[in-house]
């Protein structure tokens, strides 16, 4: 492991120079890794083992919308695509990627394949962590892991693609071999991270449900939905509104973020918006604070795993997600961003 200073802290990071992608095919060379669902992070993860070289097969309800993706993807039926089942039975690895209402629905199917020796992988800890809620309690005789990449599906395949990775954490829940960290590590690397920090299965899902309700989906929907509505309000036009408060952000600053930082974003704006945005930072950190709080203290406290496991094991629920989804897009804010993604000159 490699010891870097993060902002004063010091954190041990597994890279691909301390553990190359050969030492990853070998601690996988007798390991036949199955990748149980393909809907949101399995295409990737399965996608990128298969290209470097890992055996990878697929679990996928038969006959569905995901199950005609992997066949596109190049897995065949009989031979690297099965059911979920009949994956996990020829596995010892076992990627358990289906949604966590699903890993909850499918779990009294999947515990019978598993063999002793096997690792059960995870790349969220929902399941584990809220087992009281979901019933997922693993056997005591195999590893149960965890790598978790700090990105969508289609980042981590396209980032791999391009030749620069996707940063992950990992975990172990449970060494029953004693192989179980190189069993992490060997994986983590082989689907394409960047790195790979440390984490607990605690810590991982208290983060991402925190972080997919905050910052990363709900806070930024939510605050650009009120600026956008307060300049409209004032009446300025639906494309200046919306430059001003998506656009700009996404094609300009938020590079200029990822690129060097936040200092090195603001050292290349103008003395007017500098000092604008350094009087107002600690003004919305102090406002949205509380809120932060309360959400972490709703996700510990189960309250947020409950809301998810009911919602997404109702009937109806992929017809109202439809709707939910279908009204943020039909709003005047989203429909602004279509005609202006539209005048891009890529799009034109």
């Amino acid at each position: 492991m490699a010891k870097i200073n993060f902002g004063g802290v010091w954190e041990d990071v597994v890279t691909s120079e301390e553990f190359p992608l050969e030492k990853a095919r070998e601690v996988l060379t007798h390991e036949t890794v199955a990748i149980l669902g393909y809907g949101v992070q399995g295409p990737a993860q399965a996608l990128n083992m298969k290209d470097n070289g890992i055996a990878v097969i697929v679990g996928q309800r038969k006959g569905g919308q995901c199950w005609e993706k992997a066949i596109q993807d190049g897995f065949v039926p009989g031979d690297t695509l099965f059911s979920l089942e009949e994956a996990a039975e020829q596995a010892t690895i076992i990627q358990y990627l289906i949604s966590d209402a699903g890993q909850m629905a499918a779990w009294p199917r999947i515990k019978p394949c598993l063999k002793e020796g096997d690792a059960l992988y995870f790349s969220h800890g929902f399941s584990i962590v809220y087992r009281d809620q979901t019933g997922v309690i693993p056997p005591e005789n195999i590893d149960v892991i965890l790598v978790a990449p700090k990105g969508s599906g289609r980042s981590v395949r396209s980032n791999f693609l391009d030749g620069s990775g996707i940063n992950a954490s990992y975990a172990v829940f449970q060494d029953f071999t004693g192989r179980a960290k190189d069993r992490t590590f060997a994986v983590g690397i082989a689907i394409g991270s960047g790195y790979l920090f440390p984490t607990t299965f605690e810590k991982e899902v208290y983060s991402d449900l925190t972080g997919e309700r905050g910052v990363l989906m709900g806070c930024l929907a939510g605050v650009f939905e009120a600026q956008y509505n307060v300049l409209r309000r004032h009446g300025h036009s639906p494309s200046e509104a919306f430059n001003e408060t998506v656009e700009e952000l996404t094609q300009s600053l938020i590079r200029l973020v990822a690129e060097k930082g936040m200092d090195w974003m603001y050292a290349n704006c103008s003395t007017t918006a500098q000092r604008g945005a350094l009087d107002w930072k600690p003004r919305f950190r102090d406002a949205v604070t509380p809120l932060f709080e309360e959400l972490y203290q709703r996700v510990v406290s189960g309250e947020e795993t409950r809301i998810v496991l009911e919602a997404n094991s109702a009937p109806d629920y992929s017809e109202r997600l439809r709707n939910e989804l279908d009204e943020m897009k039909d709003s005047e804010m989203w429909q602004a961003g279509a005609a202006v993604r539209a005048l891009r000159p890529e799009n034109r």
